[in-house]
């Protein structure tokens, strides 16, 4: 397998992990970059360009990256949170008036990033036309009864996060997210990585879709539970109906899809990228300032969330907008803080040990949070650190 990239001295059992991605685990093409301290220290990439093509994967190759977007969304609400400009603690009918009907009046703003909306689900899907536009969904959450008692218990918003995240920027700053994260952060720190991917870098942009691989031994469940799986096929359940929001889902390599701004899941980024965007979340990098204050970390990774989630089926923790390292999602140390892509990506950052990572694929596996691609990459850090 030719593996392109550098590893600094110590960290080569990564690029032993990235290897085996290729030879046991199904990657057609992928990257991996970490930082340390704001120093890169990681930087990898292999195989082809696009899922079912031939072209070379070149260093500057973004995907998509599906729901690792939620963890880079959120750091637009804790911004303006940080900047005064927004209360977690308000009602999101304060910001967004038509958003009160139906019971939703007591649905604060930290709901929405913590997956205690109860709004995970709408009753008449989108149509894919329909998601691209960024009225309609908006509109239809708005217009959504919960299905449980807002703040009363957690599960998570698949694809509502998005909308309702995107309308409440969208109200305060007068921008939707993609336009204010482009213009506030990625575009200044110089990221490869846009929600909503502009014409001038379409070209970056690899084909994505399923592949099967080996499975892991060892440390990972091979198979779900049968409560997931018949969680996932039966029409009815909160699962497959958050899932199916919008049906039938987007082409994801299609222009007009990369090109919206779905802060639930349609990013596209470079594995260094989406690394350095969790290192400057948490640290200064060689050309940024660090983003959060001590206290944002902290809001970001307090615990908000903890238990059975009613859509996954599973255990999950969420802070403010980011999930916690736990057994549905394992990061790297019970500080660390991102967000895992269904089917492959993961962005997170682990502010003890000033390590941020990143890994995109074009290669979906049947995976929702913990990709054994990525864990076996997060192990190797881990052990890299000895931890």
């Amino acid at each position: 397998m030719d593996v392109h990239g550098t590893v600094a001295e110590g960290f080569e059992p990564v690029r032993d992990a990235f290897v085996r991605n290729f030879e046991a685990l199904g990657d057609r093409g992928a990257a991996v970059a970490v930082y340390r301290d704001g120093r890169k220290v990681v930087d990898l990439w292999g195989g082809t360009k696009d899922v079912d093509g031939t072209a070379p994967w070149e260093r500057g190759t973004a995907q998509v990256v599906r729901s690792a977007t939620k963890g880079v969304a959120a750091a637009v609400l804790l911004l303006l949170h940080q900047r005064g400009e927004l209360d977690l603690d308000a009602p999101v009918g304060h910001y967004w008036p038509e958003f009160k009907a139906r019971g939703k009046e007591r649905v604060l703003v930290r709901h929405v990033l913590n997956h205690r909306a109860g709004l995970p689900v709408l009753d008449r899907p989108l149509t894919p036309q329909e998601a691209l536009d960024p009225l309609k969904g908006p509109e239809a959450v708005a217009a959504q009864a919960p299905v449980w008692e807002p703040g009363t218990d957690h599960g998570y918003h698949a694809l509502t996060y998005g909308w309702l995240l995107d309308e409440l920027v969208r109200r305060v700053t007068g921008q939707g997210a993609g336009e204010w994260l482009a213009s506030q952060v990625t575009g200044p720190l110089g990221l490869d990585l846009w929600l909503g991917l502009p014409e001038s870098e379409a070209g970056r942009a690899g084909r994505v879709g399923r592949v099967e691989g080996a499975e892991p031994t060892g440390g990972l469940r091979a198979r779900p539970k049968r409560s997931v799986t018949e969680a996932y096929e039966d029409p009815a359940s909160l699962t497959r109906r958050a899932f199916a929001a919008i049906s039938p889902f987007p082409d994801q390599n299609a222009p007009a899809y990369r090109a919206a701004a779905l802060p639930a899941t349609n990013a596209t980024a470079t594995a260094d990228g989406l690394a350095r965007f969790y290192a400057t979340l948490i640290g200064d990098t060689a050309d940024a300032t660090r983003l959060f204050t001590p206290e944002t970390v902290e809001l970001a990774r307090a615990e908000e969330s903890a238990g059975p989630d009613r859509v996954l089926v599973v255990g999950t923790r969420f802070g403010l907008g980011y999930m916690l390292h736990g057994s549905a999602s394992p990061f790297l140390t019970p500080g660390s803080f991102g967000h895992p892509g269904r089917g492959g990506a993961l962005g997170f950052a682990d502010p003890e040990t000033g390590i941020a990572f990143g890994y995109v694929t074009n290669g979906f596996r049947k995976t929702v949070t913990a990709d054994p691609r990525a864990q076996g990459l997060v192990r190797a850090v881990r052990g890299v650190l000895d931890l």
